[in-house]
């Protein structure tokens, strides 16, 4: 299976969640203590939101750009970077550059163990539609078996920006034909009843097993599933005021915003208090304000 991490918070460096923590994900990609596999090293992505804040001082020019340069740097700054590979994470020069240098208030990194599909950059997480972003541990049974019926189901105008060939890509195009762009947790929940209805038509015991993540730019959701009711690790962090309350001399609390969250297959760290697991069939949402925590249970009535 895989390993992966969604941050929404302060801006940061991406390395001081990729490589700095005592059990960060590079360090998972190699020793993974809850994963189906203690070696995660079939590939790599991340995906990082930007915007531009630079002050624009000059309300004269401001005021005389012209609406496609609005819109086209709208758009660049709603739209997430994604840098993906086939290689393994911890050796990646090009991961280390990047993540020292870019710096994001809201990004995705994942670690790929392939469950049967071809290692290839296309096949990496995170995945991309628009201002959507994606990623997923865990696997369609039997996808061999239910693949192409899943397939025909995709809107036909989504189905030519498909690029690999993984379950996980498949479910996040099934999540936007089914209303991801409007409602999130229903299409979500549409998405799984299909594969549950689906799998279990061709004799698949339990069709799916999935934690995943997606986000828009502004808010992610973090979805803990499975048909056997036994999911992967999917783990949220402490409110920050609570621990700063918890664990005053850590000083890197001091610098970040108390709506700084993170949704982590495995914890990063020993520091105690820190992480919650999240339940069993169940999705959470980060977003400004009031975090949400949900039941979860596939929609069947397709």
């Amino acid at each position: 299976m895989c390993r992966w991490i969604a941050y929404s918070g302060t801006p940061i460096l991406l390395s001081q969640v990729l490589f700095e923590p005592a059990h960060s994900l590079i360090d998972q990609s190699l020793h993974s203590r809850m994963g189906m596999e203690t070696t995660n090293g079939d590939g790599f992505g991340i995906g990082w939101y930007s915007r531009d804040k630079r002050n624009t001082r000059d309300t004269t020019a401001t005021a005389t750009a012209t609406a496609a340069t609005t819109a086209a740097t709208a758009a660049t700054a709603a739209t997430p970077a994604i840098v993906r590979d086939v290689g393994p994470a911890w050796n990646n020069r090009n991961l280390r550059e990047v993540a020292h240098h870019v710096r994001s208030g809201l990004f995705f990194a994942h670690i790929r163990a392939a469950t049967g599909t071809a290692v290839q950059q296309s096949n990496c997480h995170p995945f991309r539609n628009g201002r959507w972003m994606w990623m997923h541990n865990g696997m369609i049974n039997e996808f061999r078996l239910v693949r192409r019926e899943l397939a025909v189901a995709v809107d036909p105008a989504l189905y030519p920006d498909m690029e690999g060939s993984t379950d996980s890509e498949l479910m996040f195009f099934l999540a936007l034909t089914f209303g991801l762009t409007e409602d999130p947790p229903g299409a979500v929940a549409r998405m799984a009843g299909l594969i549950e209805t689906t799998g279990r038509a061709h004799g698949v015991r339990d069709p799916l097993q999935m934690t995943v993540a997606v986000a828009d730019g502004e808010h992610v959701w973090a979805f803990r599933y499975s048909s056997e009711g036994h999911s992967r690790s999917l783990y949220f962090s402490t409110e920050v005021d609570t621990l700063r309350a918890l664990h005053p001399d850590a000083t890197f609390l001091r610098d970040i915003s108390e709506e700084t969250r993170l949704v982590v297959s495995e914890p990063l760290g020993d520091l105690p208090g820190a992480w919650n697991e999240i339940p069993e069939s169940s999705y959470g949402v980060i977003q400004p304000g009031q975090d949400l925590l949900r039941p979860f249970r596939p929609d069947l009535r397709l």
